[in-house]
């Protein structure tokens, strides 16, 4: 059974304009598999649309979609980039554009599939047009994390832009950077900018569904999620993407699980506060994410596992828009 009443379903837009399925929610609820439940039903491909899971590094400690699940149809914009690049909302949204019009072209649908909120956004509501940073800025910025550590200025942020502070991790580096950057070098702060300035919205028929369970049930599954990946590897792999690489500081180090362990392979920590810290860190990650997606309107909600009833509603929503 469906976790919200007919009523909430997004209304049929033309068949005119291109349709594509967001599948979103927060980390841990299974969304690959719904997905991969959708693809049985119709010609479909995956598009990425989680920040961690682009790093091509870091295939287990972000759960990318294993050799068994890319083998059920085509996957797009997983693993491809490298520890030291950085990706942003606006390169996002230039790459989704194209990989969703190659799936169009190819007569399939798109699914995007993940948790990060602010790249659906960007992507369905048009992107912010925030201006270049000059150079000095973003050394001052980086001087002053690598001195003062992210946490100094996510504190800070939560005085000048509480809603975009409450939405990042305090030591997640390159988002804190990112909005004390744009502050500095525009007087504006990102959620002026996310929420004020022009936006040009993508010009799709998008279904909004998402897989959510309460926090309480989903923590425990988390905690053994994180164990899995453990067991699957996660030290090697992490120890390996090091010896590749050692600079502390890069994107791809920011990252939930992939920080955590970090700090073990460099003394900082025992494995087992590693863990520890990981599980607190995902538990935090996955609240955030639900209040993010709780104020995004028009989103079908389903259970985790219900992934049947989820390409009904795909195939229903398809064939609504063909009347």
């Amino acid at each position: 059974m469906t976790a919200s009443s007919p009523a909430s379903a997004p209304a049929s837009g033309s068949s005119s304009v291109p349709p594509i399925l967001c599948l979103l929610g927060p980390t841990g609820t299974g969304k690959t598999a719904a997905a991969i439940a959708v693809a049985r039903r119709m010609a479909a491909s995956v598009i990425n649309f989680d920040s961690r899971q682009v790093y091509a590094d870091f295939p287990i400690i972000t759960a990318q979609p294993d050799e068994v699940e890319r083998a059920a149809c085509p996957h797009l914009l997983y693993g491809f980039l490298a520890t030291d690049e950085r990706m942003t909302a606006a390169r996002f949204v230039e790459l989704a554009l194209e990989a969703i019009a190659g799936v169009h072209a190819q007569g399939r649908l798109p699914i995007l599939v993940g948790g990060t909120g602010l790249y659906l956004r960007s992507l369905l509501s048009g992107i912010a047009p925030i201006p270049e940073i000059p150079d000095d800025i973003r050394r001052a910025v980086l001087e002053r994390v690598r001195a003062q550590g992210p946490q100094r200025l996510h504190a800070e942020l939560a005085k000048t832009d509480p809603d975009y502070a409450a939405r990042i991790h305090p030591n997640d580096t390159q988002r804190n950077a990112r909005a004390a950057e744009v502050l500095l070098a525009t007087s504006r702060t990102m959620t002026w900018w996310h929420t004020r300035s022009d936006h040009a919205p993508a010009p799709f028929d998008a279904l909004k569904v998402g897989l959510r369970l309460p926090l309480a049930e989903l923590e425990p599954h988390l905690a053994g999620r994180i164990d899995a990946m453990l067991a699957a590897g996660a030290v090697d792999e992490a120890r390996q993407a090091f010896a590749r690489h050692p600079d502390p500081e890069a994107p791809g180090w920011t990252g939930i699980g992939c920080a955590e362990l970090l700090a073990f392979l460099r003394g900082q920590t025992t494995l087992g506060q590693a863990r520890a810290l990981w599980i607190k860190n995902t538990r935090a990650y996955a609240k955030r994410q639900m209040t993010w997606f709780a104020k995004e309107p028009g989103i079908r909600w389903f259970a985790p596992g219900e992934n049947q009833a989820v390409a009904d509603c795909v195939a229903d929503w398809l064939a609504a828009r063909q009347q």
